[in-house]
C-alpha cells in the first residue's frame, strides 16, 4: 500500500517543509520530491535508502531525512521527517486514512558540516508539539 505525504502546519500557520523546498533550487526540490514518492510507493518500512533517505539515531531516533546536495559548493540539502503508521483506528485519530510520511522541516549546510544541536533541537520541538495534535495539524 502507497503511503500519503503529509506537510506539518507549524502553530503559527506556516509550513516549514514546504517554505523549505519551495527555497531550494529547482533540482534540490525535484529530487527531494522524487524521493518522497519513491519511498512512499515502497512503503518507508521496506524503502532501501541508498544514501537518499536515512534514518536518523541518537537523539534524532525516530526521525527520518531525505537528503541530497546542490549547488553551489556541494550544498547539503536535509528534509526531516516523522512515520505516521499504526492501526485503523489509531490513523483515524490522528486524522489520516492511511499511514503518511510528515514532513516536518528543511535545513541546509555547506559542505562537510553537521547541523548544531540547537539546530536539531528545532526539530525536534517542531516534531514533539506536532505529535501531541488530535488530529495531526497538516497543510492542505
Amino acid at each position: 500500500m502507497t503511503w500519503d505525504i503529509v506537510y506539518v502546519r507549524a502553530p503559527d500557520g506556516s509550513v516549514p517543509a514546504l517554505d523549505f523546498l519551495k527555497a531550494c533550487p529547482t533540482k534540490v526540490r525535484a529530487m527531494m520530491l522524487a524521493v518522497l514518492d519513491a519511498v512512499a510507493a515502497a512503503p518507508p518500512p521496506r524503502f532501501s535508502g541508498g544514501g537518499l533517505w536515512e534514518a536518523m539515531h541518537g537523539d534524532m531516533s525516530g526521525y527520518y531525512e531525505v537528503r541530497t546536495q546542490g549547488q553551489p559548493n556541494r550544498t547539503q540539502y536535509r528534509l526531516f521527517c516523522l512515520l505516521e503508521n499504526g492501526d485503523e483506528s489509531e490513523l483515524k485519530r490522528r486524522g489520516f486514512a492511511k499511514p503518511a510520511i510528515a514532513a516536518i522541516t528543511g535545513m541546509q549546510k555547506p559542505w562537510m558540516t553537521t547541523f548544531s544541536y540547537a539546530d536539531y533541537h528545532a526539530v525536534r520541538a517542531l516534531g514533539a508539539e506536532h505529535v501531541t495534535q488530535f488530529p495531526r495539524r497538516v497543510a492542505e
